[in-house]
């Protein structure tokens, strides 16, 4: 038995899943000819009450396009120094859009309102880069899967209010964070400028994103998408799997939330652990007591029993359950656990 718990990427596509697939009507999406991406468009522009949504490729894709249409070269954005954005898409904010990000300094990749009020340039000031932008992640991937408060979010859309900025949602694992939270997506579709919503992670397919916004915004982001090179041809056969997922994986998420919470407290008997994060959804971040057993010897006899994780770096290790972490492998990897 081989034990994946390096991130919920992993998954494969159920059988039902498959099945939606190879059944899906497709036609050309560049010309926006593919009836199952169309529908798959419209099914999350009316969950999250929006005017439209664009599917892509991939989650960093989504970002990079919003981050150009809602900002000029030269620009800055503001966003937590965790946040995906500035850590994970490979310098993309800088080499795509020609902005530099404003880091702060916030608590497991959240900030504050009064922390991002802050971080504004003086608009007249044109010494230092014209602010334009504030990035939100939700739930934090380097945070432990930490949920944002909506109240938070809401006071920070004032901030952007009051000073002209824009407000995207990296959403990444947001179908987490509603399920853990009991929130809606209508409520973030009304709060936020534009959402990415990825469907490769939490949801289980092999792969999209959808990015959803007003209609002006949706269509200036067809242009941005092909610049990027994430034109799709006959995509609903992938579009198809985001559809099969919104119907049947969302609910399940609480699943996985309750494996990683196990995990989390096993790993908190265990007098080789220094610390674990606060679990909220479907990622344990942790890390080690040096001197009773490196890092490293931990990943490497985890993988001798077939289990497999990542590090984050400064001694940080990551678990993330999913889809695919059945219940007899989350058995098998608590006892592993528990015997070491």
């Amino acid at each position: 038995m081989e034990i994946n718990l390096i991130s919920d990427t992993v998954t494969k596509p159920s059988a039902g899943m498959l099945n939606a697939m190879m059944s899906a009507e497709v036609g050309d999406d560049v010309f926006k000819a593919d009836p199952t991406v169309n529908a798959l468009e419209e099914k999350a522009a009316a969950l999250f009450g929006t005017e439209a949504a664009l599917y892509f490729p991939s989650g960093t894709m989504t970002n990079q396009t919003a981050i150009k249409l809602h900002t000029q070269p030269g620009d800055q954005l503001i966003c937590d120094k965790y946040a995906h954005v500035y850590n994970y898409e490979g310098g993309g904010v800088s080499f795509n859009s020609g902005v530099s990000c404003k880091l702060v300094d916030g608590h497991r990749g959240m900030m504050t309102a009064e922390q991002v009020e802050a971080a504004i340039n003086p608009p007249d000031f044109y010494h230092s880069p014209l602010t334009s932008l504030v990035c939100i992640e939700n739930t934090t991937n380097k945070g432990g899967g930490a949920c944002w408060d909506f109240k938070e979010l809401k006071r920070i859309k004032e901030v952007c209010e009051r000073h002209g900025l824009r407000y995207h949602l990296d959403g990444a694992r947001l179908w987490n964070a509603l399920v853990a939270k009991n929130e809606s997506p209508e409520q973030y579709g009304a709060l936020f400028d534009s959402i990415s919503i990825c469907l490769s992670k939490g949801l289980g397919c092999p792969v999209g994103s959808v990015l959803v916004g007003n209609q002006d915004l949706i269509d200036r982001a067809m242009r941005v998408r092909k610049v990027f090179g994430g034109g799709m041809r006959q995509a609903g056969f992938l579009a198809a799997a985001g559809i099969y997922a919104l119907d049947n994986h969302t609910e399940r998420l609480a699943e996985d939330h309750r494996k990683a919470k196990e995990i989390g407290a096993v790993l908190q008997s265990l007098p080789i652990i220094s610390k674990v994060e606060p679990i909220e959804t479907n990622i344990v971040i942790f890390e080690l007591e040096e001197a009773k057993m490196p890092a490293d010897d931990f990943v490497n006899y985890l993988k001798d029993q077939n289990v497999h994780l990542i590090g984050m770096g400064q001694g940080k290790l990551r678990i993330v359950t999913h889809l695919d972490y059945s219940d007899e492998e989350h058995d098998v990897f608590l006892s592993i656990l528990k015997n070491l």
